[in-house]
């Protein structure tokens, strides 16, 4: 049974979170979202802390019994640059930002924890609600936050968040004891020729072809850096040249994207990158510029974290409905820098099944970062009853 099916006013945590949709904000600056958090948590009795990263802000509520334990729930705040395309009534209304990927929901579920939590505070330490701003388009809040001493200032045994994703049933949880999301990271290669008019290549130095040999020797490079045993992807996504059909530009880039489960293998791959680029360059008498990016490393749960995790997961929900061999998915998330430097564990739960919008055009609202996704209300006391639980577990006593 959900610890929270009894909510007295059950409705207010869906409003709030359809408030916050209709109301989204882009990274770094979510400045109502988080007056609107820091105000509800204020209301509650428990001490706000503001400005970290920013718009980042922390709650911090202590147990009504003896004990140093600590604990951190993270939610992320931010919002997509994306055009709404429901209709509903809380629909965006803020043009080209859209809620696409539920953040809206994982701020409302952790804010429901925080509430129930302050009722009932039985038991022993400290709980740290953290809310991140820009987790998303590679800003990297969580990094930020460290960075501006979050852990120093909220010390955490160990740190936990959840991400509302389309795998299993509603309400299901799944997640793993290892790498569960893959790195994401982006690379430039520019290359540097002689500009001419097309009808008289002789005359220049092309770094088309250059570009064009680079970006097929990038679509079979990983059979001959990484094991096959081994997962990871290096997609080329973009390719520039000449503005004009005639003209031999006096530049040309080919741009992507890498994504590993390891840094070893992030490794691997950029240093085999960087050397194809050049070589090829050389070869077509180019010179070469390489920009290699890391947005945000591998999601690395915690082996005990997870098994802990996982088994408050079956306290709520039953076995039934938690997968604790989920293999790691090759999206990312910036949470990733938190698990780096503290034990913890990050996991998905289930937002529904449907992949298709009614019309029969394209994805629907269980599938993040699409113009028709909009949260499963339906798991708000799930994700909440999970922080409560996980909560009411760590910092029992007896432990």
């Amino acid at each position: 049974m959900h610890l929270i099916d009894s909510f007295a006013d059950a409705s207010r945590f869906r409003a709030i979170r359809r408030d916050l949709h209709a109301h989204p904000e882009l990274g770094f600056e979510e400045q109502r979202t988080s007056d609107t958090v820091a105000g509800l948590l204020a209301e509650w009795g428990i001490a706000v802390h503001r400005g970290i990263a920013g718009t980042g802000l922390v709650g911090v509520l202590r147990g009504n019994q003896p004990g140093t334990r600590t604990i951190g729930l993270r939610a992320d705040m931010d919002a997509l640059p994306l055009h709404e395309a429901n209709q509903f009534a809380h629909r965006s209304t803020q043009p080209g930002k859209m809620h696409a990927c539920g953040h809206d929901g994982h701020t409302t579920m952790l804010l429901a924890a925080a509430w129930h939590l302050a009722q009932r505070p039985d038991f022993a330490g400290t709980v740290h609600f953290i809310f991140q701003p820009a987790e998303e388009m590679g800003k990297a809040g969580a990094k930020k936050m460290i960075d501006e001493g979050l852990f120093e200032r909220f010390p955490c045994d160990a740190v936990f968040a959840l991400h509302n994703m389309n795998v299993g049933r509603v309400g299901s949880f799944a997640l793993n004891p290892g790498a569960l999301m893959a790195s994401s990271n982006t690379y430039r290669i520019t290359v540097h020729g002689r500009g001419t008019h097309a009808s008289m290549p002789h005359t220049g130095v092309d770094p088309v072809g250059a570009v064009l040999e680079i970006a097929q020797a990038l679509r079979s490079l990983l059979a001959r850096t990484i094991a096959s045993t081994e997962r990871a992807l290096l997609a080329v996504t973009q390719i520039q040249g000449s503005d004009a059909p005639n003209v031999i530009p006096d530049s040309a880039w080919v741009g992507g994207t890498v994504r590993t489960f390891s840094l070893d293998a992030l490794d691997r791959i950029e240093a085999r990158l960087r050397h194809l680029a050049t070589h090829i360059a050389t070869a077509h008498e180019c010179t070469v510029d390489i920009a290699f990016r890391r947005a945000s490393p591998p999601v690395v749960n915690h082996a005990a974290e997870a098994a802990f995790a996982a088994g408050v997961m079956r306290e709520i929900v039953g076995d039934a409905m938690v997968d604790d061999a989920l293999p790691g998915v090759l999206a990312a998330e910036d949470f990733a820098h938190m698990l780096m430097v503290r034990p913890g564990c990050y996991a998905f739960l289930g937002n529904g099944d449907g992949d298709h919008r009614l019309d029969g055009h394209g994805p629907g609202p269980c599938v993040i970062h699409n113009t028709s996704y909009d949260f499963n209300d339906d798991i708000i006391p799930v994700g909440a009853s999970y922080f409560v639980r996980l909560v009411q577990r760590w910092l029992d006593p007896a432990r």
